[in-house]
């Protein structure tokens, strides 16, 4: 199970493209909001989340997505349920994802000290004691992080080879003819 957690003024690529093509792979995902329903995005696009954070159930759960976007990304950070999960799944090496603004909320909880992180360019100094790295997709153990929209499907082909393995990620991205 994975749960792409959506906080009003997100990014709609963010989520959507890893939601699409995590499920490509045979991931099972839910997408869930902090902010109602249905959650508008930066950009005025609504979608409606299959329930809310304080629906869900942290049980089996196999990895958390934050996609970013402003005002999505401070949403986020200041959810309980949200940092508290994802605190609680760094620390036990469990999966977590962040694309764009969002890797900013791990850097505050202290999640990235140390670590190779990246995020979008205007972000990146907010990943305090991280190498910040200017690449699309950074993975250091189990915190992948993204540097934005324009890394999306790179970031979730990678989302599924951590899940599914490498020849699924290349199945999928030969299937969606993406050739980067």
């Amino acid at each position: 199970m994975v749960y792409i957690i959506l906080g009003k003024g997100f990014e709609p690529v963010e989520a959507i493209a890893p939601c699409d093509i995590l499920r490509r792979g045979g991931a099972a995902v839910t997408t869930l909001s902090v902010s109602g329903q249905p959650v508008r995005g930066a950009h005025g696009i609504a979608v409606t989340a299959d329930r809310t954070v304080e629906e869900a159930s942290m049980k089996d759960l196999e990895m958390v997505v934050l996609p970013g976007g402003i005002p999505g990304t401070p949403n986020l950070a200041a959810n309980k349920t949200v940092t508290d999960t994802c605190t609680a799944f760094a620390r036990a090496g469990r999966k977590v994802a962040a694309i764009c603004a969002a890797p900013s909320i791990l850097a505050s909880l202290g999640l990235l000290e140390g670590r190779n992180a990246t995020a979008h360019a205007g972000f990146q100094d907010k990943l305090a004691g991280a190498v910040v790295h200017d690449e699309e997709v950074v993975v250091d153990g189990s915190i992948t992080t993204s540097y934005g929209l324009g890394g999306a499907i790179p970031f979730a082909l990678e989302l599924v080879r951590q899940l599914a393995g490498p020849a699924e990620a290349d199945r999928i991205q030969n299937a969606i003819a993406y050739r980067h």
